[in-house]
């Protein structure tokens, strides 16, 4: 287990950078290479290697493992190879050749306009998307341009949104999204909705940017009640001492409630979800929060007792704010992913978690970041190319054993943000927020209707590295 932990250790240390390296281009690294690190990494920690045959130790012959590494063109390719059922089990392992931006968006640093959206497609049967601003951060060139939550988009670049075309046309630092307003045509229906063009544009333009996912959080005075709102949109661990401020804030205000929006969290750092859940309870320090399950040959090697993350009262001795809490509202979309999962799944056999919204994204493991050195650590790293690996690495179940929540996590109370009219986020008249609040003062009932809006297909944290990222760190 030491090896282990001292692997962990060194994938936490803050990125390698740049000015180290040789001149890529004098010493070009074959694909050969590649391709064999690649397979070594994999075959090391890959959770679902029992699972792909040419993964096995005894797979290959020298001369097959030859063969096998000079049978593709990238490294890219030989990665893909290995993956297990990528449609339905794997959505989320992957490779880059930069892992310098990898460690920077993970430690919460991107290129950004400001302007983080969803993208939804019109209909089942429509391949057209439009696109809809979910909030603006501040100080950037969204929120200079006068964007807000509720603003409609249905092209960039003049060119209309669809379904294969998103990506490439939101992917660039600079762009321009064509403006258009969403009609009901005065009806609850949703068949009948269109989006209009207008006339306007706007024109955004990224910049490296660190994003504080504490984005929300206040005191709602409801029936003479103090609930308290937290929007919190990343488990980035440079925040985490903002974070406990942040419950201290709620323990000041003596909160009897407590509503955590995780709609636009797809995740990050298992040790700030295990912290989180922690603030919210308190009660329940030392006992088991997950159970990892590694492949078989690392899970052979492990003392049962590390493999159990526990629920904590501090971190790295500094004392947690916890308010003891037997209930927590959690409002979610097909975006809450990861650790978010995490901490809605591990806190479910403790207290009474209400999840409201729709169904998560279905991500219930954790990866590691490997790197191209004797260990795959990020010491020692070859200097000639800056490749490295996020494949998935461990299972995570909670204390009664759940895990495999493929299509995601369901929610209680469901419903849809209305597209058409988003409010407010934080206004206890918004509509998921609404539901909430109403659940919370009617002694669990509600009578809202639930708003059955289209299918989301995308969102802005599709254009980082670490979408639906949960991590070891």
């Amino acid at each position: 287990m030491k090896s282990i932990k001292l692997f962990v250790l060194l994938c936490s240390l803050s990125f390698i950078t740049i000015g180290c390296f040789e001149d890529l281009d004098d010493n070009p690294v074959s694909t050969r290479d590649l391709n064999d690190f690649v397979w070594k990494g994999l075959n090391r920690y890959y959770v679902y290697k029992d699972n792909v045959s040419d993964l096995a130790n005894n797979r290959f012959t020298d001369s097959e493992y030859e063969s096998f590494l000079n049978s593709f063109s990238s490294p890219e390719d030989c990665f893909e190879s290995l993956i297990y059922q990528r449609s339905t089990i794997d959505r989320f392992s992957w490779i880059t050749d930069n892992y310098i931006e990898l460690q920077q968006q993970l430690n919460g640093t991107s290129y950004n306009n400001g302007m983080e959206f969803g993208l939804v497609r019109f209909s089942s049967t429509s391949s057209e998307v439009f696109g809809y601003v979910r909030y603006v951060l501040p100080n950037t060139d969204a929120e200079s341009k006068g964007l807000h939550r509720g603003i409609i988009f249905n092209a960039v670049n003049g060119v209309s949104l669809n379904i294969d075309n998103y990506r490439n046309l939101l992917s660039p630092n600079n762009y321009t999204i064509n403006l258009a307003t969403y009609n009901d045509n005065g009806t609850p229906e949703t068949d009948d909705d269109s989006i209009d063009p207008t006339n306007q544009s706007v024109n955004l333009t990224k910049t490296p940017y660190t994003e504080n996912p504490i984005f929300i959080k206040q005191i709602l005075e409801v029936d003479n009640q103090n609930v308290g709102y937290l929007m919190y949109n990343g488990f980035t661990r440079d925040f985490d001492s903002q974070l406990n401020e942040t419950f201290n804030y709620f323990q000041s205000q003596n909160i009897q409630n407590l509503v955590l929006d995780l709609r636009y969290n797809s995740g990050g750092s298992v040790n700030t979800a295990i912290l989180l859940s922690s603030m919210i309870t308190g009660q329940f320090t030392g006992q088991v929060f997950a159970t990892q399950q590694w492949n078989s040959e690392i899970q052979s090697q492990i003392d049962p007792n590390d493999l159990i993350y526990n629920f904590t009262d501090n971190d790295d001795g500094s004392s947690l704010n916890s308010l003891q809490l037997a209930k927590v509202y959690v409002l979610t979309t097909k975006s809450t992913a990861s650790a978010s999962e995490l901490v809605i799944n591990c806190l479910n056999p403790y207290i009474d978690v209400i999840q409201i919204g729709t169904n998560t994204t279905g991500k219930y493991q954790a990866s590691i970041t490997l790197y191209d050195s004797p260990d795959f650590s990020n010491k020692d790293v070859n200097p000639i190319h800056t490749y490295a690996m996020q494949p998935l690495v461990l299972k995570t179940l909670n204390a009664v054993g759940n895990t495999d929540y493929i299509d995601g996590l369901e929610p209680d109370f469901p419903a849809n943000e209305n597209y058409g009219n988003l409010g407010v986020l934080g206004n206890p008249e918004e509509t998921l927020l609404a539901i909430a609040l109403q659940h919370i003062f009617e002694n669990g009932r509600t009578s809202l209707q639930p708003y059955n809006s289209t299918e989301l297909v995308g969102d802005s944290k599709d254009f980082t590295l670490t979408k639906n990222r949960m991590y070891v760190d």
